[in-house]
């Protein structure tokens, strides 16, 4: 911390391009992967990373128009605050509401993949008493306040990448023994008999969930080094070395399994881990998956708990309810039961289906942040300016559009759902502005209310900014490391 010239404290920007990016690859996550291979090789028929180029296509430009109003508005921002500011504050809202959806469903999704790897290791178990068990443990934690500290976190990236690097030269070695060097090379992964437009399209709606976390480093803007510039350079690049992580680990792996046949698709990496590196492989595979899907969870709970919290103080949900704190603990222990409640629709949906609960919001936030770049192009263009308008109409058009096709591809139950909780926001906000006659709440995220010490997994990939009640409903980098 610094003192800004007025005297107050500010936040000290000392972080270049290097560990913004760096940040922003963690929040990632590259092992989720292999979390999810088999949900969207089944989606694909086989061709992962097909699915993954197209998510990877669509993140791109999305990632563009975020370095744009990162640029324009240089503070910890989100879709929230760009398309408050762009566009108007009350579209802003729903935009929020609409992926407040995707808070609610995260820690549910972590806990589901990490109960479906367990219950692949233990058959005999029913995945409803694992996936009990972590909701239990990550919400009794969580009300009691701990910390994670940041080293072990680090030691978790590290493993992770360890992980990965392994399960690649496993892959390609199980290639070369089976076909030789010229199956190294194989297009099959790409496309087979079995690929059409709609499954690639379906499994990208799905390997989008792989990439929410590249503009979670917006959060750092005002942290970071000449952010006008390293910032949108940052997020481009951080969708960017994701991406070609993602394809290539899809690449490698559906090589060592061509197809989509699997035991389980939820838990196909298991599957593969063991038919490449034997017993010992798979189970330091399975170790590391459930280890960190068990610090993720209690990461996203504590996210979601702090942001009905702020939500609460802000007077965006109702006070009485979630701007209530423990006596003892200081936490949000109301809100972190809801979410731990919320964790229980688990037990009847499966991973492809959640995983599009909160891509809904997403795709919605992404599509609004290419729209904000046009609506800030007519704002410039009326002002007197001449924006280019390769960078400012084409570029977030094709985004908006990519997104636009990508959700509509998402599971129907997760656009029924998404619908009627947006229905729900257009009704509640129409609340809050007495019928839009007056403007709605601005969500602040900033708090110097006990809470602030208490976040569970407190470090910076979990917590995104030293605050944690400063995350925002539309960070889209709201999945932290699974």
């Amino acid at each position: 911390m610094v003192n800004d010239p007025t005297g107050a404290p500010a936040l000290e920007r000392s972080l270049t391009l290097r560990a913004v990016t760096l940040f922003g690859l963690a929040y990632m996550t590259p092992l989720i992967v292999l979390g999810t291979f088999g949900v969207v090789a089944a989606e694909t028929g086989g061709t992962v990373p097909t699915a993954y180029l197209l998510a990877l296509v669509a993140m791109l430009f999305t990632a563009h128009s975020y370095g744009k109003m990162a640029a324009a508005y240089p503070v910890a921002g989100s879709a929230y605050t760009y398309v408050r500011k762009a566009i108007d504050g009350r579209l802003g809202f729903l935009v929020g509401w609409v992926t407040l959806l995707d808070y609610f469903f995260l820690p549910m999704v972590i806990w589901l993949i990490g109960g479906a790897y367990l219950q692949a290791q233990f058959p005999g178990v029913p995945s409803w008493i694992w996936i009990i068990g972590f909701i239990a443990v990550t919400t009794v934690l969580n009300i009691r306040g701990i910390k994670t500290a940041e080293r072990v976190n680090d030691l978790l990236m590290v493993f992770q990448v360890l992980v990965i690097g392994i399960f690649v030269v496993l892959s390609l070695r199980h290639v070369l023994h089976i076909g030789g060097a010229g199956a190294l090379a194989s297009g099959t992964p790409f496309a087979n008999g079995a690929t059409t437009a709609a499954g690639i399209s379906a499994g990208a709606a799905i390997a989008a969930y792989s990439f929410l976390g590249f503009d979670a480093v917006t959060t750092l803007t005002e942290e970071t080094v000449d952010p006008k510039r390293t910032m949108p350079r940052a997020i481009l690049l951080t969708a960017l070395i994701g991406g070609g992580i993602f394809v290539l680990v899809a690449y490698t792996t559906q090589l060592a399994h061509p197809g989509s046949a699997f035991d389980d698709p939820s838990s196909a990496a298991f599957e593969i881990a063991k038919s490449i590196g034997g017993d010992l492989f798979s189970s330091v595979f399975l170790a590391g998956l459930v280890v960190a899907q068990f610090a993720s969870g209690i990461a996203a709970q504590a996210s979601t708990s702090r942001l009905l919290y702020a939500m609460g103080r802000d007077g965006a949900l109702p006070r009485k309810v979630f701007a209530r704190l423990h006596e003892r603990y200081r936490t949000p222990a109301l809100n972190i039961v809801l979410t731990g409640a919320v964790g229980l629709i688990a037990l009847r949906l499966d991973v492809a289906t959640s995983t599009s609960f909160i891509n809904f919001g997403a795709f919605v936030a992404f599509t609004f942040v290419n729209v904000s770049v046009l609506a800030m192009y007519i704002r410039r263009r009326r002002a007197g300016e001449a924006p280019n308008p390769l960078s400012y109409v084409v570029a977030p058009a094709i985004g908006a559009a990519v997104d636009l096709y990508l959700l509509y591809n998402l599971d129907g139950r997760a656009l029924t759902l998404g619908l009627i909780w947006l229905s729900l926001g257009v009704v509640y906000l129409a609340y809050l502005t007495r019928i839009f006659r007056v403007p709605p709440p601005e969500m602040s995220f900033t708090s110097a209310e006990p809470v602030e010490a208490e976040v569970a997994g407190g470090s910076a990939e979990h917590e995104k900014t030293a605050d944690p009640t400063r995350l925002s409903p539309t960070d889209a980098g709201h999945r932290p490391q699974v």
